[in-house]
This record gives C-alpha cells, sequence and structure tokens, in this order.
C-alpha cells in the first residue's frame, strides 16, 4: 500500500498557504502542522459551546459531550479505558505533577533510575526528589551512539529501585528502545516503568496494556492535535500515588492527576485526530474495521513505513557531507529508528549549518531541543550550539526530501 501524500496534503490547510507551503518543513518534532479534522472542532468548540460543560443547559451539555468525545478517542488509540487518561497542559507539567504524586510514596534510600537520554521533563522532576531522600541512578548513553545498554541498566536495578524512567524514543538519538524488555526488568524489581512517548507517539501508535508500561506519556501537539500533554496510568499503579487535584474531585478519575482545570476546547479538539485518522484509513483500505485503534495502527503503519524510506534518504545525504557525524543509528530500519535524524559537521558550527539549510526554505533548528544531558554525554561541550535536528512525519512529501537532500548536498 501506498501512501497517497497528495490526499494527506490535502488534508491540512497550511499547504494551501503560499507562505507557508513553500518550506520545507522538517521541524516537526518541535510541534506537528494540524488537520483540519482537528481545526474544525477547536472552532466549533470556541464559537457555540465556550461555556462551563457537563452543567444542564443545552451549550453545557453539548461541550461535555465535545469533551467526552476526545476522551474517547485518545482512549480508543491507546487502546485503553477512558478513565485512566489524564490530559494536562503539556506532558512536562504531567510528568511534574506525576513526580509530585509518587513522593509521599518514597522511603529514604529508595531508588529512581533515569537516563541521560532524555528531555529534561523526564528526568529534571524526579531528580528533585533526592532532597526527600531519594537516590538517584543513572542509566548513561553510550558517548559514541548515544543509544542504551539493557546490561548497563541492569546493573542500576536493586530491590530498592521504586521507578525507571525513560524515553521510548530519544528526541536527539531516534532510536527506538525496547521498552518491554526495560518493562519487564523493572518489574522483576518490583519497579514502576514509566516512559516517555513524546518523540515516538508521532510514528507509531502504541497499545499500552500490552506495551508493558506502567505510565505513558506524550504530547497532541506533535501527534497533529491542540496542545496538550496526555498521560495513561494502569489502575494498579495510579491507585498507589497521592492524587494531586482537588479532594473533592476524587472520584473522577480524569482530574486525580491535573491540579488545574481540563483544557477544556483542547480536549474537545482531540477527537479530530481520530477523525482524521478515520478519513486517511477510509482514502487508503477497503476493508471494514470496526476497531478504531486496530485502524489507527493501520494507518501508522503506512505512515511509518513512508518515513523509514524518506529517512534512508536522508541519513544517505548526510552521511556524505565530510566531516559529518550522525548521531544514533546510521541506517533507517522499520520499528528500530524513527525519522528524526541529528547530526554535527566538524568546523562547522550547528548554527552555521542551520542558517545554510534556511536560506534555501528548509526549516529545521540547532540546539539542544531541552536534551542538554543527552548532548553532554555525547560530548558536545557547547550544548546551546548543539547539533542540527532534522525531524519528518508522514506529511512530508518526496519534493520536501528532495529539496533538503539537495541542501545537504550544497553543505
Amino acid at each position: 500500500m501506498t501512501l497517497d501524500l497528495d490526499y494527506i496534503r490535502s488534508q491540512y490547510p497550511v499547504f494551501s498557504n503560499p507562505a507557508t507551503a513553500r518550506w520545507a518543513m522538517f521541524e516537526n518534532a518541535g510541534g506537528s502542522y494540524v488537520p483540519a479534522q482537528v481545526i474544525d472542532r477547536l472552532n466549533d468548540f470556541f464559537q457555540f459551546t465556550k461555556v462551563q460543560p457537563y452543567g444542564p443547559f443545552e451549550a453545557s451539555i453539548a461541550a461535555g459531550e465535545a469533551m467526552d468525545d476526545g476522551y474517547n478517542v485518545l482512549a480508543g488509540l491507546l487502546n485503553c479505558d477512558p478513565d485512566e487518561l489524564t490530559m494536562g497542559p503539556s506532558t512536562s507539567m504531567n510528568t511534574y505533577v506525576l513526580a509530585q504524586a509518587v513522593r509521599p510514596t518514597l522511603r529514604p534510600g529508595d531508588e529512581i533510575v533515569v537516563t541521560n537520554q532524555d528531555h529534561e521533563a523526564n528526568i529534571g522532576c524526579w531528580r528533585r526528589l533526592e532532597e526527600f531522600g531519594a537516590v538517584i541512578r543513572e542509566w548513561r548513553i553510550d558517548p559514541q551512539t548515544g543509544e542504551l545498554s539493557l546490561g548497563d541498566l541492569e546493573a542500576l536495578l536493586s530491590d530498592r529501585t521504586r521507578l525507571v524512567c525513560f524515553t521510548l524514543c530519544s528526541n536527539i538519538v531516534g532510536t527506538i528502545n525496547d521498552f518491554q524488555a526495560i518493562s519487564k526488568m523493572a518489574h522483576d524489581v518490583g519497579a514502576l516503568a514509566v516512559g516517555d512517548g513524546v518523540s515516538f507517539a508521532p510514528h507509531q501508535v502504541l497499545d499500552v496494556g500490552k506495551s508493558g508500561l506502567d505510565i505513558y506519556l506524550f504530547s497532541t501537539y506533535k501527534t497533529f492535535g491542540p496542545h496538550l500533554g496526555i498521560m495513561w496510568g494502569k489502575p494498579s499503579a495510579f491507585d498507589t500515588l497521592e492524587p494531586q487535584g482537588h479532594y473533592f474531585n476524587r472520584e473522577i478519575p480524569h482530574y486525580n492527576f491535573n491540579p488545574a482545570g481540563p483544557l477544556h476546547a483542547e480536549i474537545a479538539a482531540t477527537a479530530g485526530i481520530g477523525a482524521y485518522i478515520d478519513a486517511v484509513y477510509d482514502h487508503h483500505f477497503s476493508e471494514k474495521e470496526p476497531d478504531f485503534h486496530m485502524r489507527a495502527r493501520r494507518v501508522f503503519g503506512l505512515f511509518h513505513g513512508y518515513e523509514t524510506v524518506q529517512a534512508g534518504r536522508i541519513l544517505d545525504a548526510v552521511k556524505a557531507i565530510k566531516g559529518s557525524r550522525v548521531i544514533g543509528q546510521h541506517q533507517a530500519q522499520e520499528g528500530c529508528r524513527a525519522a528524526t535524524i541529528s547530526f554535527a559537521v566538524e568546523g562547522m558550527t550547528s548554527k552555521e549549518t542551520t542558517e545554510k539549510l534556511v536560506r534555501q526554505e528548509v526549516a529545521v533548528r540547532n540546539g539542544d531541543f531541552y536534551a542538554v544531558r543527552c548532548l553532554e554525554g555525547l560530548g558536545f561541550e557547547d550544548v546551546e550550539d548543539g547539533i542540527i535536528r532534522i525531524s519528518l512525519v508522514h506529511y512530508n512529501s518526496k519534493q520536501d526530501v528532495d529539496r533538503l537532500v539537495a541542501a545537504l548536498g550544497k553543505l
């Protein structure tokens, strides 16, 4: 099955705007474009139901139903119960709140494993628990490849380990970590497995119940939706933690780990992600699949296959640059690497490299991308200049990649 890029791009209003359509967008890991199905739901909510939801009058009832649609779509995507979801303002905030929920359960000397591969959102909040007696064990990357070794993790685990916090896919390295094996190792010592899926979720759909994880977090603003952070947790895991919401809302599962009020319009708009996935499914597949999770898996299988082919072209172009250093795996292979490619060029700052690409209307950025510890672990002394990151998703056309490959060739 071939992904129909003309159809895909027709779903995104941004590509009909000449001012933006002329750019080849490769900064998608920082935030994705949004299809019309999401935009329409956000507009409808603000226009017709911008009231407190779940009240007794018509507009309020409609607002609550629109929000329920959002919860149900995200639950269908992850193959879980809607009550297992928390929708907060961002993954960084959700993880911080999660750490505060874990804190009262810790005893002095309890250990938390973190990596130096992650975005700081899944590192800093756990490190702050040291002041309450937690012991932090750092699972360190290989300084050349940026990858994590399961053998190194095994050496860090003990009967005092309470959590293993890691990324399913680094926003710098791009390698898809073996989250099922990591989760099993955590469970074998009685620990919870906390997975950051922000850089994984734009490329693959996770069945959370089969993932091995106890808690999974990702961001809808990087998965073609509004700016929200999604946190799923097994009831058996969440039940051991201290709720952070108002005490009188304890019977509302969505509020237990969201101390602020939910973002009504944004939650309603996430239902548009499901409508978009269904539209892509109906365009590409004739089979009637009643289960939304399975439809999403087939659609994202198309996405990931297409992205992998294009990522291979980009990796070849980067490797051809004299003095280039590719971070992570040097080949693109489905299930092993996301289409997030980071590199540096010897004798040229990352800022200079980025500026050369931007002048050719190729949208990329350089820097640390909130993964300072990862860059330090890779030996980069100037983390502010950092690396150049190319991140593509399924709506990047072959022509976009052609332009990027040509621009890379000029380096």
